[in-house]
């Protein structure tokens, strides 16, 4: 059990620094302190070959001009607000309109977009990084002031965990995740199509064509959005559903969690990932729009990865039955998801 750290760049006059974390399997997790970014993560297939199985680029340039959040933890609120506003406690907020007339991901800075203080975590059974951030009051057009600490740490069991608390000095919003783009193949030898994903859950939330959230709860029995048994990603790209259409022929849906576990799957190089959380979904974006630019290993292109992204409910503000994103004033939110890779035969 190592980690080691070293010079990645430098933005806005900050040194950016990178982590990487490795176990004695040879499970090794790189990280930046530019938005806490998951750089690469190189894991073993069925016959212990090494390979990285994120998405990213090849240096902290294309991170910085990167519009996709590869790999970056993204918030104060994960997803869209619509309108770019609010209300809380009688008060209209006004939020960076980053996406046509709606918030997305936090706002022009965000968690993802920042450098972090950053401090190695060496301990007898894990290793990892500890990510410090102080978001004003204001940012991004949030109330409160929110002291904000991310841990990753890595054990011998293969198991890498990503644990968020913040305490904000008023009631705010809070809803992170991590934007990681996961492709099992290795070193993007295939799309994710044939990755198989199961999650044990019967509703996904109706998306408009803004890609927000109608407040309507969709049962998944008998459509591509079932997922309970396990289905190939391929199902939805194949087939006319008006919501696999209506964001880029793929999926971009929050998932309610029945049981708080998910499990992606290659059959080719026996790698699966087992994606346990406290949070109530998991938003679930299989690249549909991916392109326009080169990554590590070439151009992007759609499949070529998919998030999943455990998180409250997006512009769940806005929709009284959604489960609430408010963090009251000196209470501590507290997201956490654990990423455990096993090897089939």
């Amino acid at each position: 059990m190592e980690v080691t750290a070293y010079h990645y760049g430098a933005f806005e006059n900050q040194e950016v620094q990178a982590f990487t974390l490795k176990n004695n399997n040879g499970l090794t997790v790189t990280c930046i302190d530019y938005g806490c970014i998951i750089t690469e993560i190189l894991a073993p297939d069925r016959n212990g070959n090494l390979e990285n199985v994120v998405l990213g680029f090849d240096d902290l340039e294309g991170y910085l001009a990167d519009t996709s959040y590869q790999g970056a933890i993204v918030g104060r609120t994960a997803g869209r607000t619509r309108g770019g506003q609010f209300e809380l406690n009688g008060e209209t907020y006004s939020l960076d309109q980053n996406e046509n007339n709606n918030h997305i991901h936090g706002g022009v800075k965000g968690f993802s977009k920042v450098v972090w203080d950053s401090k190695i975590l060496n301990e007898e059974n894990r290793v990892g990084v500890e990510f410090k951030y102080r978001s004003e009051d204001g940012e991004g057009g949030y109330p409160g002031t929110v002291e904000m600490t991310v841990t990753y740490t890595l054990n011998k069991e293969n198991e890498f965990v990503i644990s968020a608390k913040g305490v904000p000095d008023a009631d705010t919003l809070l809803n992170i995740t991590n934007h990681a783009y996961f492709n099992l193949s290795g070193d993007v030898k295939n799309d994710v199509l044939d990755h198989e994903l199961t999650i044990k859950s019967s509703k996904f939330l109706e998306l408009d064509e803004e890609f927000l959230p109608t407040g309507k709860l969709l049962d998944v029995t008998g459509t591509v959005f079932d997922f309970q048994n396990g289905r190939k990603i391929s199902d939805g790209p194949k087939s006319n559903d008006e919501q696999i259409a209506l964001v880029g022929q793929g999926y971009d849906h929050p998932f309610m969690l029945d049981e708080k576990v998910v499990h992606l799957y290659d059959e080719a190089s026996g790698r699966r990932l087992v994606v346990e959380t406290n949070q109530p979904a998991v938003v679930v974006y299989t690249s549909n729009t991916l392109k326009g630019f080169n990554m590590r290993g070439g151009e992007a292109r759609p499949y070529l990865g998919v998030c999943l992204e455990t998180q409250g409910l997006p512009d769940a503000i806005h929709h009284p039955n959604f489960p609430s994103v408010v963090t009251k004033k000196d209470e501590q939110y507290h997201w956490e998801t654990k990423y455990t890779f096993v090897n089939q035969g």
